[in-house]
């Protein structure tokens, strides 16, 4: 099982709405996931076993895994590059 970390502001309502499409994307792939949801402050603290972050906001941290912005699954402009690019990822 992969730790996918989805980070935003507040970690309730951009974080909510990516974590939903993650979590959906991983299913239809056959691909087992641990969504953690929290703030970007949290990252660092939540960064054991992971193997992706999604943030729904700007970080200019690198945190020493694989991280790709998640703003288009707010914005909705863009979204199947940034599902490939997550899916990448999480089939390796």
């Amino acid at each position: 099982m992969k730790k996918v970390i989805v980070a935003c502001g507040g970690a309730v309502a951009t974080s909510t709405v990516a974590a939903n499409a993650i979590e959906e994307l991983a299913k239809k792939n056959d691909i087992d996931i641990n969504i953690c949801q929290c703030r970007i402050s949290e990252i660092q603290s939540n960064l054991d076993g992971a193997a992706l972050i999604v943030p729904t906001s700007r970080v200019k941290r690198d945190y020493g895994v694989p991280l790709i912005p998640g703003t288009a699954f707010i914005s909705g402009v863009g979204t199947d590059q940034l599902e490939e690019k997550i899916l990448d990822v999480l089939r390796k």
